[in-house]
């Protein structure tokens, strides 16, 4: 299709992307369960139902992944898993690079 007839454009809400995150982090064997940072107290903001926090930025995304993890799991296997797999699924399913996933295990369960 010529320039001159763009249909418009496609514009990706924040609460998709965090959608995404959050599936995506919760189906990692080995994640018991999202949780808030408690840090939404401070910035006036409620993240302890979701535990996930999603950034764009230079149409890159950013994500910060709060979770607990099952109980006699490699935690650091279960984070990086969750960081490939997020990184993944953004990218095929939004084609947005994704910059960062941190990882922060808040508790074992």
């Amino acid at each position: 299709m010529p320039e001159s007839e763009q249909m418009g454009g496609v514009t990706i809400a924040p609460g998709v992307l965090a959608t995404i995150v959050s599936l995506t982090a919760q189906a990692v064997p080995g994640v018991a369960r999202l949780c808030g940072s408690g840090m939404g107290r401070f910035l006036g903001r409620d993240d302890s139902r979701t535990g996930i926090r999603v950034q764009v930025k230079d149409e890159a995304v950013w994500a910060d992944v709060y979770l607990i993890v099952e109980s006699g799991r490699n935690m650091y296997q279960v984070g990086t898993q969750v960081q490939k797999e997020v990184a993944e699924a953004v990218l095929q399913m939004v084609g947005m690079p994704v910059q960062e996933v941190n990882v922060y295990i808040q508790d074992v369960e």
